[in-house]
């Protein structure tokens, strides 16, 4: 069976350390599932090139250009990496603007990586006030590990460079375990009832 993985990724700038991040993440992500006997089909988004229909898709309510291919994509994948810049202590306003023309319907249930860059680890619990909550409303399931990168991470030698290279690999492990092992939908006892007839002849038995 091939699982469908989509990175979404927010960063604004080219080379952007947003975007290494994303690749980190659904590379590692891609190594677990393949540990996992599975074969991995990827779609890296980059939000900056849909910024203009994001836009339109808001006022108007009516996705164009692009982004309907990116949000069919979105309710079809098996399992979701989000990673955001951290703007003003949270995350970038075209990043919630994607994510508020999603269906909420498409990502209840869905596993998700929430990751964030930002210029210093103070910014990190932007992960537990904003990106998590806005997961949870969706009725998401968010990995338990999620991934913030400070600019010391990139350059911080050896320390630094592995903290992270564990903590990709660790959200990396749990996004597989969850898009392979996800409990099977409940069935409703009640999509099948016994008709009323029944019920009444039984009781004369």
């Amino acid at each position: 069976m091939t699982r469908k993985l989509v990175t979404v990724t927010a960063g604004l700038s080219n080379p952007s350390s947003t975007r290494l991040l994303a690749d980190r993440l659904t590379a590692a992500a891609e190594e677990a599932l393949t540990e996992r006997d599975e074969k991995v089909e990827v779609r890296v988004v980059e939000l900056r090139d849909l910024a203009h229909d994001i836009m339109n898709a808001m006022t108007t309510r009516v996705p164009t250009g692009d982004l309907p291919g990116v949000l069919a994509d979105v309710a079809e994948a098996d399992g979701i990496i989000a990673v955001t810049p951290v703007f003003n202590a949270s995350y970038s306003g075209l990043f919630k603007s994607f994510f508020d023309v999603v269906d909420t319907e498409a990502m209840d249930g869905k596993p998700v990586v929430v990751a964030a860059t930002g210029g210093s680890p103070r910014h990190s619990l932007v992960l537990e006030h904003a990106l998590r909550p806005m997961f949870s409303y969706t009725r998401s399931v968010v990995v338990p590990t999620g991934v913030y990168a400070a600019s010391e991470d990139w350059g911080a030698g050896e320390s630094g460079g592995r903290e992270l290279s564990e903590r990709i690999a660790r959200a990396a492990r749990q996004l597989a375990l969850l898009v392979t092992d996800a409990a099977p939908t409940a069935t409703d006892p009640y999509d099948d009832p016994t008709p009323f007839a029944d019920l009444m002849s039984g009781l004369g038995r």
